[in-house]
């Protein structure tokens, strides 16, 4: 998932499947069910969002210096235990 922001991957089925939400222009307002994916969209990014937040005022990720595959495992668990003391 990402944000409106985000421009890159063409229709190359080689490539993954980015989901964003709809942007409104002057010639083009959204319609309700556009909004209400935008809406969505931003409720399943807010958490992972808040978690990357989190860690980076802790500053846990400067002095990071590992294989990228043992970091997303680092990052996955820390996610979690950030969700848990948050929620606490």
């Amino acid at each position: 998932m990402a944000d409106l922001g985000f421009l890159g991957l063409d229709d190359n089925p080689d490539h993954p499947v980015i989901v964003t939400g709809y942007k409104a222009t002057r010639a083009r307002k959204l319609t309700p069910g556009d909004r209400e994916a935008n809406r969505v969209l931003a409720a399943a990014r807010a958490p992972v969002e808040h978690g990357f937040g989190h860690l980076k005022t802790w500053r846990i990720l400067t002095k990071l210096r590992t294989d990228p595959t043992r970091a997303t495992d680092l990052l996955r668990a820390l996610l979690v235990l950030t969700n848990l003391e948050v929620n606490r």
